[in-house]
């Protein structure tokens, strides 16, 4: 009952989550996981974390583990960076990776925000505020090159 319980909680989450053990072997994942990823949870289950990486990141990530276990050095641990993810179509998209430790169980979650609607809003933002630069520019510029005298009128005081 505890059990499911606690996979009911964490499939009601917002972002992803991957549970992985020391050799990056994935040991469980959210709803959410399998929504953003596009691979089932059987799909998932028992393969390398590196599926859901580019590639130039997957060749190093268990180099990154294996240090890290050797060492006791965290680098990315304990920490959340803004990185790159893969779905299993091969598209790729921007996201926050918060990864944190498990005390005394060997394994690691990985919470993953995709940023996908917010780098697009933040982008339409910027090109309206372009636009809105560009349009007073051009009004500053026939103000400033009319020789007549200029009246506005608020529409109150007709």
């Amino acid at each position: 009952k505890n059990q499911s319980m606690v996979m009911g909680i964490l499939d009601a989450s917002f972002h992803s989550l991957f549970v992985i053990d020391e050799n990056c072997i994935i040991q469980m994942v959210n709803k959410k996981s399998c929504e953003d990823f596009g691979w089932t949870k059987e799909e998932f289950l028992g393969e390398n974390i590196n599926m859901i990486m580019p590639p130039d990141v997957a060749a190093n990530h268990d180099q990154y583990m294996k240090n890290y276990l050797s060492t006791g050095v965290k680098k990315m641990i304990g920490t959340q960076r803004e990185v790159t993810a893969r779905r299993k179509d091969g598209s790729t998209f921007p996201c926050v990776l918060g990864l944190s430790e498990t005390r005394n169980f060997g394994l690691y979650c990985g919470f993953i925000r995709d940023l996908t609607a917010e780098k697009k809003a933040a982008s339409e933002m910027r090109a309206k505020t372009n636009e809105l630069v560009r349009n007073e520019s051009i009004v500053l510029g026939i103000l400033n090159a009319s020789s007549n005298a200029l009246f506005v009128i608020d529409e109150s005081c007709i």
